[in-house]
């Protein structure tokens, strides 16, 4: 398996798509609101990225029809935005932005709660971005890369959520998905495959409410719990900079978590 490996002042580019994914995923946390449905935002969404310079990496990409992924309550990841549904109070939504500048890719996901939420579906919210975040700090050079999913079983576990196992984080840059896979679940096969410095690579764990089971609807994207309990998850891309582990899609306002 060849990880690839990029000296900053390589990835600018890089840099800047995630960003641009990031700053869109802002944006949302005032335009996503009761009443509107997952195709308006998926325009919104659109029109943000090709004002901001960049080109939606979804669009078309193996078939998907749209420019992100919107996934509702027991949908896992890539469900394909639509206007047969509006959202309603007590809805979690994943929003999955992806942009490309110059080739080069940004990828990152967040949570977005319509209203008042369930207990259940507030704490599985948070309890996905505690593992996004802690297992983040598991990551250093030479270290293993099953550290993330060890890390991530861990606390869904100690909260009595699964984690999806059908699905992973992966390389990215100059190509949307690219070697390694990032487990979010321990495979000691993983043990000995190690994180490089100069090496991009998404985290993005999916957590289900109830058994981690998925299957794919017969549009051929949509990925859903099987037992029809609620997902949720958090997405970041990574950058290997040294002893600096860099958050490339850190919210420029601060408010990743809603």
């Amino acid at each position: 398996m060849k990880i690839k490996s990029y000296k900053p002042n390589e990835i600018n580019d890089c840099r800047e798509a995630s960003q641009i994914s990031a700053s869109i995923l802002d944006e949302l946390v005032g335009y996503i609101s009761e009443g509107i449905t997952t195709e308006e935002i998926d325009k919104y969404c659109l029109e943000r990225i090709k004002k901001l310079g960049g080109i939606p990496a979804p669009l078309f990409y193996r078939g998907f029809p749209k420019s992100t992924c919107t996934s509702l309550n027991r949908v896992i990841c890539h469900g394909i935005p639509s206007n047969d549904r509006k959202l309603l109070e007590g809805d979690i939504l994943n929003v999955d932005i992806t942009t490309i500048i110059n080739g080069w890719h940004g990828d990152s996901s967040r949570m977005y709660k319509i209203g008042k939420v369930s207990v259940k579906a507030n704490n599985l919210c948070e309890i996905t971005h505690q593992c996004l975040i802690e297992s983040i700090k598991e990551i250093k050079v030479g270290g293993s890369i099953s550290k993330i999913g060890k890390k991530i079983d861990e606390i869904a576990n100690n909260n009595y959520f699964s984690v999806v196992r059908d699905f992973c984080g992966h390389g990215v840059g100059k190509n949307f998905h690219e070697s390694p896979s990032i487990l979010h679940y321990f495979d000691p096969e993983y043990d000995n495959i190690k994180f490089i410095d100069g090496m991009i690579f998404t985290v993005e764990p999916m957590i289900n409410s109830g058994k981690y089971h998925s299957k794919i609807l017969t549009d051929g994207w949509t990925a859903v719990t099987k037992d029809k309990t609620l997902s949720a998850q958090y997405e970041h891309t990574i950058y290997i900079n040294g002893d600096n582990i860099e958050i490339l899609t850190n919210s420029p306002k601060g408010i990743f978590y809603n």
